[in-house]
């Protein structure tokens, strides 16, 4: 089960920076033996996909920065995020000998990416549709700012999702409620703003 949360919380960090996670996963694999990724995933962990790793992340907080331009990386990135969720979710999913006791996800292990790829997609809309009010609220200096933000949220979702699976869990649900919570108060709000 462990596997399965770790999965989710790496998913949710891909939602907002497809490039963190992986990279994350690929630095703890390299040099640590936290994660001992099985030879189909090893290549994660190799120079030259840490290298292009570090060049795309480099060029996505760049961008992510730049109000308008924001908007555009998001869509391109709504098949990178997920894609990269289920990259991350299916190797560390493979690199854990923790779930053995479920059978199921042994033998089902599409189910752990089925449901990484749908948390980082879902996170991923999220972000889409708020980063263009913040920047039309803010007249634009608001994109550094949230995008600063995004991007020390994904940090601190994937090494928590690897080393405090558990917590990381936690604090999806969490964020979740206060969504939930914030979409309720805003629906409630324009219903009484109309005449």
């Amino acid at each position: 089960m462990l596997a399965t949360l770790t999965g989710l919380g790496l998913s949710a960090a891909a939602g907002l920076n497809a490039y963190i996670p992986f990279l994350v996963v690929a630095l703890v694999a390299r040099f640590t033996d936290v994660i001992t990724l099985p030879p189909a995933w090893a290549w994660i962990e190799s120079p030259w996909a840490i290298g292009i790793g570090v060049v795309l992340l480099a060029t996505e907080v760049v961008l992510d920065k730049v109000p308008i331009v924001d908007s555009f990386n998001d869509v391109v990135q709504t098949a990178i995020r997920p894609a990269s969720a289920g990259i991350v979710v299916a190797a560390t999913t493979a690199a854990q000998d923790v779930e053995e006791s479920w059978d199921f996800l042994q033998d089902n292990a599409w189910v752990s990416v089925t449901l990484g790829v749908v948390v980082a997609l879902l996170v991923h809309a999220t972000k889409a549709t708020v980063r263009p009010v913040v920047d039309a609220g803010t007249l634009g200096a608001g994109a550094p700012v949230v995008s600063t933000a995004e991007d020390t949220a994904s940090v601190g979702l994937a090494l928590t999702a690897i080393f405090l699976p558990v917590l990381a869990f936690l604090l999806l649900v969490g964020l979740v409620v206060v969504a939930v919570w914030s979409w309720g108060r805003l629906r409630r709000g324009r219903g009484r703003a109309r005449p």
